[in-house]
């Protein structure tokens, strides 16, 4: 595929042509002063969820108007968790997803929460032609990365009959729903999945959670996915660094959540490595297997945590061809960062671009 024209030149992270020495700050486009924060307070809390940490840092509205004291807001959130991995864990087994998977053939009523997910997670796949898939969950068990643990150390990889055999039962196209009874049609043996796609949602929730008991401002993260919301009461904004490959030798990437949210995927984490070939847990719905494009780290801003997580997912699996056209077609703000027999290669959009503070310079 082409690359734009109008796209940025990929860089060599490291090389002599990369122009970084110091930390790299991202900004977003903002409208207008951000309103002042409801108090002079920030509170820290912090919790683990979906094998996983969380932590939350809020502004919170004064205790004699919100009648709400730290203790609940750190109820709130957990609450919030719960019902995430009530509805969504596969690892859990009386959860809504685990009694989908495992019921036979036939309509599958829904609660209102999932069936909000399913969709918008359909809508996505729709949007990006199956590059992110809640359907996949066979096949994420078959490589290893689902709740059945990983493959035997002597059988690390599927044969390819099994692989044909998950991917039977797979597919977002094949998976059909009953709009009126709000329910969705188990085919037989089909497995969801929403691992690219729950913990941004479960920081969408617990977001919005905060802002309906007054703390307007507030930093969500969950896993490495981020969410910033309003300011602190020093009116900057909730600075994050985003995650770097290992060993790369690029400088910090630090960014202003204001109203924004992030998302990195990347091959290092929930991987294993099979005679040189490192196999990531993004898999490719089209072929069935871990991609293997060379992509190592894509990062999403976006302002649903939700949909930045997804598209990190979407993008790796478009490749680092397809993904950066996509991307800019979009006008997303994305950076690729791609394993080459040269070194790390770094490709942001130009909306990625467009925030990085010494753009206009």
């Amino acid at each position: 595929m082409k690359r734009s024209a109008s796209a940025p030149s990929p860089i060599l992270i490291g090389g002599p042509d990369d122009s970084r020495r110091d930390d790299r700050v991202l900004i977003p486009p903002m409208t207008g002063a951000p309103e002042r924060p409801p108090s002079d307070l920030i509170w820290s809390l912090s919790g683990k969820t979906m094998g996983t940490g969380w932590s939350v840092r809020l502004v919170p509205p004064p205790v004699a108007a919100s009648g709400f004291a730290q203790d609940d807001f750190q109820s709130a959130v957990e609450e919030e968790l719960a019902r995430v991995i009530a509805a969504f864990s596969p690892w859990r087994a009386d959860s809504e997803i685990s009694r989908f998977n495992a019921a036979p053939a036939g309509p599958v009523g829904l609660s209102e929460d999932f069936w909000s997910l399913l969709t918008a997670a359909l809508d996505m796949a729709d949007e990006v032609n199956g590059a992110v898939d809640p359907t996949l969950g066979a096949l994420v068990d078959l490589w290893g990365f689902g709740p059945p643990g990983p493959r035997p150390v002597l059988l690390p990889l599927p044969s390819d009959a099994e692989v044909e055999a998950a991917l039977a039962v797979s597919g977002w196209n094949r998976l059909r729903l009953n709009r009126e009874a709000r329910a969705a049609i188990q085919i037989g043996g089909m497995k969801l999945d929403f691992s690219g796609i729950a913990k941004g949602h479960a920081v969408d929730r617990v977001s919005a959670r905060l802002d309906a008991m007054g703390a307007t401002s507030h930093l969500v993260e969950i896993g490495g996915e981020l969410k910033g919301r309003g300011v602190k009461p020093d009116a900057q904004p909730w600075w994050v660094e985003i995650e770097a490959v290992p060993a790369s030798p690029a400088s910090r990437t630090i960014a202003a959540l204001f109203d924004l949210a992030v998302a990195t995927s990347g091959d290092w984490r929930r991987s294993f490595s099979h005679e040189g070939r490192l196999y990531p847990h993004t898999l490719d719905g089209a072929t069935g297997r871990p991609v293997g494009n060379g992509l190592a780290q894509v990062t999403v801003f976006d302002a649903s945590a939700m949909r930045a997580d997804a598209l990190a997912t979407a993008l790796t699996v478009l490749g680092p061809l397809e993904g950066p056209e996509f991307a800019e077609a979009m006008g997303l703000a994305a950076c690729f960062v791609e394993r080459t027999p040269r070194g790390l290669i770094e490709q942001p959009t130009p909306a990625f671009v467009a925030m990085l503070d010494d753009a206009g310079d």
